[in-house]
């Protein structure tokens, strides 16, 4: 008798994990329709390749989800509790809850552009109003639940009849070949720099697709694959700029330099330390609160060329399409140089930013010092050559290493203004050392140039003092990310500019100021001119997985994973408390802008 009991208990397990398994699987289902409006956000694929492949993660990812909450919220209580009611319904409410969080994210991505994490949650849980405008959102959720509590019954009462027919193996074989087929086709993708396909990475939630670029490149496969730089994405609901530029060339075309120094601290530009660089400014305009787009020369550049917030330079579009400046600077004649140390595969990598360029890369086995001192020499030999009007780009990258050449006479070390630690003391002064070799060049370089030249000094970056790289390109404290900005133009008056600007102004200043277009910076920036004080009252720094918004009293840091602290300006001290949601939340739609549903 009381084998016979243990037996129907084990057969009431099985039929209950059975149930199980198929009632994942419908929710799996469902997940997938909801999961739909993921793709009117992104924008639908372009080609049958990108569809079939799009299907294959759909399917793949949706009841992957469907199936890990199965196990870890139902299947243990199948053990636990083997009575049918109370699973049916428990169950039922597991999933309901589940397509509830999956519909909210569906809204928030929508909207934000991110998936839901705690910053997520708290943003938009204060803009819930305006995120949930619509009585559908209301009864969704009442016909989920009714959903789920049929489909948990039927499911039940037929068990038996579907465990006859055989199905389990069939369909557990086609979602497991759709869902490793998936990551293949993505590892193709990836290393062929397939966008329609690769644009799709950040769509659905908690989804990492494989890669394989960097181990077919280190196996000396080549991963870039041959793509027509005028190419848009047929289907994609990025307008960039929302509506075409109108510009009008100017009779007195002016050359244009711009110098960008890795490392760059605001603060460094002194008399001591950059007495040139420091006079230069003195004779220029001066902007005295600027912020790089980012904390590294990618991110930071993504941001000066394109004048749009960092989290732009995730998205796919962007590797065939070139910021606007480029296209009209192009259009109205002007002969692009880029003189930098970055190889060939940097810059492909970092899409179409220097797309109309003409690049020349210096390179050196003596350091990045040497390595400057070529692309100032390649740049004298370039710029005597050219006979219609130029735009030239110098980056320049000894600071970031704290390199110098050798044989170079510095100057004199001197205490640090705020404490430092022993090795943080050595490459503080290193670091002054290689800033005093820049300024050096700058005194030889900036006097011959043409008089209708128009100048712009700045940093891709600051400097924190580590030997840790990573380190460096996650600190977004002051320090690493406030560089200064000098404009030196005879048109342009001399002196301060002391409201805060960013990298995001210079695109709209040298389109609007120089290049006569007369469209407002908003229809195809996320800045305004540097001339004019900016309305927002943040500043958006870094890309969509680590970033820092500026505010006007504090600083808000949000970490890859979601969560966020908040500091004062001064970045020496953490606040405890909530964020500024008015202010964030125009932020992240600012983010979301250029993408029209």
């Amino acid at each position: 008798m009381i084998e016979r009991r243990k037996q129907m208990t084990r057969d009431n397990v099985s039929r209950l994990i059975n149930w199980g398994h198929w009632f994942a699987f419908f929710n799996g289902l469902l997940a997938m329709i909801i999961g739909s409006r993921y793709i009117s956000s992104v924008g639908q694929p372009d080609s049958l390749i990108s569809w079939g492949y799009l299907a294959l993660s759909t399917i793949g990812h949706f009841t992957f989800l469907a199936f890990i909450v199965y196990v870890l919220f139902v299947f243990p209580i199948s053990l636990l509790l083997p009575y049918s009611k109370i699973l049916r319904g428990y169950a039922a409410f597991i999933a309901s809850m589940g397509l509830y969080i999956l519909l909210y994210d569906t809204i928030i991505y929508d909207d934000y552009g991110i998936h839901l994490s705690p910053f997520a949650f708290d943003l938009a849980w204060q803009d819930l109003n305006a995120l949930l405008h619509s009585t559908s959102y209301i009864i969704t959720p009442l016909a989920i639940i009714v959903i789920e509590l049929t489909a948990a019954n039927f499911i039940w009462k037929r068990i038996d009849k579907i465990q006859k027919k055989q199905w389990g193996n069939k369909v557990v074989l086609f979602v497991g070949i759709c869902f490793v087929s998936s990551h293949l086709v993505h590892i193709w993708a990836d290393a062929a720099n397939v966008t329609d396909i690769t644009r799709f990475d950040d769509a659905y939630p908690v989804s990492y697709p494989a890669t394989a670029r960097s181990f077919m490149e280190n196996h000396g496969v080549d991963s870039q694959a041959d793509m027509d730089e005028t190419e848009v994405h047929k289907t994609s609901n990025l307008q960039y700029p929302i509506v075409p530029l109108q510009c009008k060339a100017e009779k007195a075309q002016p050359n244009i330099l711009l110098l960008t120094i890795d490392s760059l601290r605001a603060d460094m530009v002194d008399d001591v330390t950059m007495p040139f660089l420091s006079q230069y400014a003195d004779k220029s305009l001066k902007f005295t609160q600027h912020y790089s787009g980012g904390t590294q020369f990618d991110s930071s550049m993504f941001t000066l060329m394109y004048g749009l917030q960092g989290n732009y330079s995730d998205k796919k579009d962007f590797d065939i399409i070139a910021p606007v400046m480029n296209q009209e600077l192009t259009r109205q004649g002007y002969q692009l140089g880029l003189f930098t140390g970055r190889t060939a595969t940097e810059l492909a990598s970092m899409g179409a930013i220097f797309n109309g360029f003409t690049p020349t890369i210096s390179e050196s086995d003596d350091g990045t010092a040497t390595t400057d001192l070529k692309n100032i020499a390649a740049f004298n030999q370039w710029q005597q050559t050219q006979t219609s009007p130029w735009f030239s780009l110098i980056n320049l990258s000894a600071p970031q290493d704290y390199d110098t050449p050798v044989g170079f006479l510095g100057i004199e070390t001197v205490k640090s203004p705020v404490p430092l630690k022993p090795a943080q003391k050595v490459l503080f002064n290193q670091y002054r050392q290689s800033l005093k070799f820049i300024d050096n060049q700058l005194s030889e370089l900036l006097p011959t140039l043409p008089q209708d030249t128009i100048v712009l000094i700045t940093g891709t970056h600051g400097q924190v003092f580590t030997s840790d790289i990573e380190d460096a390109r996650r600190d977004l404290s002051p320090s690493n990310v406030k560089v200064p900005l000098i404009i030196h133009w005879s048109k342009m008056q001399n002196g301060e500019i002391n409201y805060r600007t960013s990298h995001y102004g210079i695109a709209p200043t040298i389109l609007s100021k120089v290049l006569g277009c007369t469209t407002p910076s908003e229809e195809y920036s996320s800045g305004r001119s540097l001339l004019e004080p900016n309305s927002e009252s943040w500043i958006y720094i870094g890309n969509s997985r680590e970033f820092a918004i500026y505010q006007k009293d504090e600083i808000t840091v949000l970490s890859r994973y979601g969560k966020y602290r908040i500091y004062n300006l001064d970045f020496n001290k953490r606040l405890d408390k909530k964020m500024s949601a008015p202010e964030l939340i125009q932020v992240m739609r600012e983010g979301r802008r250029l993408y029209q549903n």
